[in-house]
């Protein structure tokens, strides 16, 4: 008599019995779930497996689709496997890599001794649609970390050997579309066909593949254009390719060399002397009374809104900080969010009309007193604190509505200059396996709650969707109306994020809904070789979420 196994479906809490050694497939086809996009995996005891996953013991199964940004970077990863493999039929010689996370898609370097053509791109992208017609399976390998590396390096992929090289595992997993073998750190489809939808087009030098949206996964996201943010990366990839690091194996070995006091150092210096150039072009600016410096959370904008002070007063400007946060409308006069909860991340939190009319009294050389807004009570009260603008002072407005042009409508443009800081992870994991800077942000936040906010890493999750949330509706919209973009993310950044995170990561417990992103961040992190966080400086930006900064937040 065959054993049977006895799972529980999440999804719609039912129970059934399955033969041992069933597949996740298997089991969605008994469960009757019918996901209209979906399922591209399963959270099995809350770990994201593929739908071939084999079960041989009673399991917890929660069924995931598009919907789901592990199920969308699921998806993602496939479709990067698929345009691989098309170039790979069209022009043999020529090199992919999945570079920048930009458009609601990414765009993809394509190398192969020549500008790329819109001919190219539809050449591509039919090539794409035949393997999705073909419904070829996609072949998971389970090899000797040798065997893999062989495999690659036949192939001609440094980047990926020197990352197996770095990371010393004794096993390692690959995959295949009908012979061509690839490297992915993540789960992927089953079948090429389970890629319903994407676009492919002709994208500055090279391609933007585009992905379904996660709210939608029948249209493909927006194509919004995001070309400071654009610029911002390729300037970070010129530092990387004069640096020679331009991979997580490339830093491994780095790190094991024994060069990472020369990699702090040169990262440090770099981002110092951008922060120079803003407060510069700054102080060349005629008519600039105001600073406005936006980004979304854990971005490091308080750290950099301190050191561009600085090389503002080396300018001979003397930076004046307005905090948004005293700009607080009174609590009872806070929208309101769907679930009737107060919505502090509105722009209608704040009481626009009084900045603006302050705001302007004071570039026209008149005194006023600065509101102070009370937490405790929910008040907006006087701070008797009164301000008058001397010729060289100029206001430091830090907060992530600063770009929206709402806040300060009234505020002549000439008199603002916009800075947009986030961090924007430009090191690759290899050239098919880019890093998202989503997950740079999060494990930054993750350490800072927990330090400064008494706030576990599981509740740091928990949470992150919500901040997220608010960022793709209040920050992300305005980001390109910035004057220059300021990236604080630091290519030595994750090695030393590791040490930190990795400790407060493993005390999420199993049974918690938050286990499958920290176990998926724990995995990632494993690819890294750690760097001591002692080596920082205290005036790097790092220094905000790590501890012992020089500066006072």
């Amino acid at each position: 008599m065959e054993q049977m196994l006895q799972i529980r479906c999440k999804n719609n809490k039912k129970t059934i019995n399955i033969c041992i050694g069933s597949t996740l497939s298997d089991v969605y086809d008994k469960i009757n779930l019918n996901m209209k996009f979906g399922p591209v995996a399963a959270k099995v005891n809350n770990k994201v497996e593929g739908l071939c996953y084999r079960l041989y013991h009673n399991k917890d199964v929660e069924f995931i689709d598009l919907h789901y940004s592990s199920g969308s970077r699921i998806y993602s990863r496939s479709l990067f496997f698929v345009l691989c493999k098309a170039v790979s039929d069209i022009y043999p010689e020529a090199k992919v890599v999945i570079d920048i996370p930009v458009s609601n898609g990414y765009y993809c370097d394509l190398q192969f001794g020549r500008a790329v053509t819109m001919d190219d791109a539809d050449r591509i992208r039919r090539r794409m649609q035949e393997i999705i017609d073909a419904d070829i399976p996609i072949q998971r390998h389970e090899v000797t970390t040798e065997e893999a590396i062989r495999v690659f390096g036949e192939r001609g992929e440094e980047s990926k050997v020197k990352l197996l090289h770095s990371i010393g595992a004794l096993y390692t997993v690959y995959y295949d579309i009908d012979g061509y073998c690839d490297y992915y750190y993540g789960t992927l489809l089953p079948r090429t066909s389970g890629l319903h939808l994407f676009g492919l087009e002709k994208y500055y030098d090279g391609l933007l593949l585009r992905i379904p949206s996660q709210d939608n996964p029948s249209v493909l996201g927006d194509l919004v254009r995001q070309d400071k943010m654009f610029e911002i990366f390729k300037e970070h990839h010129l530092w990387q390719e004069l640096l020679g690091l331009r991979t997580i194996g490339d830093l491994n070995e780095a790190v094991a060399k024994g060069h990472t006091t020369e990699l702090i150092n040169l990262s440090e210096a770099l981002q110092e002397k951008k922060i120079s150039r803003i407060a510069d072009d700054i102080a060349s600016r005629k008519g600039v009374k105001m600073v406005l410096i936006a980004g979304p959370s854990s971005s490091g904008k308080t750290t950099a809104c301190k050191r561009l002070s600085i090389q503002l007063l080396t300018n001979g400007i003397r930076p004046i900080p307005i905090s948004l946060d005293d700009y607080f409308v009174d609590r009872d006069k806070t929208p309101r969010d769907e679930t009737g909860d107060y919505d502090f991340e509105s722009l209608y939190s704040l009481d626009i009309p009084l900045l603006n009319r302050q705001m302007n009294a004071l570039f026209a050389g008149e005194e006023v007193e600065l509101p102070k807004y009370n937490f405790q009570t929910g008040k907006s009260e006087r701070s008797g604190r009164k301000l008058r603008l001397k010729g060289n002072e100029v206001l430091v407005v830090e907060g992530i509505h600063a770009l929206n042009p709402e806040l300060t409508a009234q505020i002549p443009e000439e008199h603002k200059f916009k800075v947009y800081a986030s961090a924007l992870t430009t090191i690759l994991l290899d050239t098919h396996n880019y890093v998202p800077t989503t997950d740079n942000r999060l494990l930054r936040r993750i350490i800072r709650d927990y330090k400064y906010r008494g706030v576990s890493a599981r509740e740091t999750i928990r949470r992150w969707p919500s901040v997220r949330a608010g960022e793709n509706k209040w920050i992300f919209p305005y980001q390109e109306n910035a004057d220059v973009m300021f990236n604080t993310a630091m290519l030595f950044e994750l090695a030393v994020i590791k040490t930190q995170a990795e400790p407060l990561l493993e005390l999420v417990p199993e049974n918690a809904p938050e286990y499958s992103e920290a176990y998926r961040l724990l995995k990632f992190l494993r690819y890294i070789k750690p760097i001591p966080y002692r080596s920082v400086p205290p005036t790097s930006l790092l220094r905000e979420f790590l501890g012992g900064s020089s500066f006072k937040y």
